[in-house]
């Protein structure tokens, strides 16, 4: 049966703003891939991500120029050896699957081979601000089970201790986004874990982060920006404790389930995180973090409005995905 793709560029106002180290915004854009077969259709959602040198434009033109293949019927293992990791990729593959369980009638998590998804207790995001305004963020949300706290400036002491009195009983991962620095990563790891903090994501630059295999690490240290293919995974196992993988930098489930087995034979922890995205790009994600140690799905909740239908949110807890949005 003939194939059929097409793409489409989508925008999802941001509740407020979400801010990083590295900037802020205050509109989500997505890249969708539609591959139908007769009456049957996938669907893909990618985030173009400019730090790893994606735009709209790239990422559509990378999906465009794989239309012969995808149109003549490639295959996820096909696509994944032909196409470049990253956003494009992950829009597609993740088409595929959803296109593979609506013809065969079965879900994904099942051609997947993995049992069926359960509720994950997922992270809520508190943006990088002044110390009083995360503290007044972080009270808001401070019943929830996990925060991940954004920081990454020369001096974030005041910031973590703020957050840490407003959620004095959530776990905490910290993210500094690249943001600290040789002079200043052991003071920061010192006040981690005077605070409680369970995991610090990402505080050196990629490529800058050999230091983290010879410093006192007291709190588990996870490679976001440091990572993005299972090839990536045995140089970080000296240096990190943990895993950030997402299916945007992974360039799809396919890509992601590899890489997630690797690790753990590396005895590395999972993390299973997000770009901010709607509940499409979270759906296969949910499948990727069934028995991960930390989870960052909360893409949706950050927007002002999601997709019909979305996922389910209750407080900290994410559901499975319903068919009628993915998989």
């Amino acid at each position: 049966m003939t194939r059929q793709m097409k793409t489409a560029v989508e925008h999802f106002p941001i509740a407020g703003s979400f801010t990083i180290s590295r900037g802020s915004k205050t509109t989500a854009f997505v890249v969708t891939c539609h591959i139908s077969e007769g009456h049957f259709a996938g669907m893909g959602e990618c985030v173009p991500y400019a730090r790893y040198g994606e735009t709209i434009d790239s990422v559509l033109a990378e999906i465009e120029a794989m239309r012969p293949q995808i149109e003549a019927g490639i295959d996820r293992e096909e696509l994944r050896q032909v196409m470049k990791a990253g956003a494009a990729r992950n829009a597609v593959d993740c088409a595929l699957w959803d296109l593979e369980a609506k013809t065969t009638g079965n879900r994904a998590f099942t051609l997947a081979g993995l049992v069926e998804p359960a509720p994950l207790t997922t992270a809520y995001t508190i943006s990088l601000g002044e110390p009083e305004a995360m503290a007044a963020q972080t009270a808001q949300y401070a019943h929830r089970a996990l925060l991940k706290v954004k920081v990454g400036t020369a001096d974030d002491t005041s910031r973590i201790r703020a957050v840490r009195a407003a959620a004095p009983n959530s776990a905490i991962i910290l993210d500094a986004n690249e943001g600290w620095t040789e002079a200043n990563l052991a003071y920061h790891f010192d006040v981690c874990l005077e605070s409680g903090v369970a995991l610090i994501e990402q505080p050196l630059p990629a490529g800058r982060d050999a230091l983290l295999a010879s410093i006192r690490r007291p709190v588990p240290v996870c490679a976001d920006e440091s990572v993005h293919k299972t090839e990536d995974l045995p140089k970080l196992a000296g240096l990190y404790d943990a895993v950030n993988i997402k299916l945007d930098k992974t360039g799809g489930l396919t890509e992601a389930l590899r890489m997630r087995d690797a690790a753990r034979t590396l005895n590395l922890k999972i993390m299973v995180g997000c770009m901010v995205g709607t509940s499409l790009g979270m759906a296969p994600a949910v499948l990727l973090a069934q028995g991960a140690d930390f989870v960052d799905l909360d893409g949706p909740l950050l927007l002002a409005r999601d997709r019909e239908p979305g996922l389910r949110y209750e407080d900290s807890l994410v559901y499975p995905p319903l068919s009628a949005l993915w998989g």
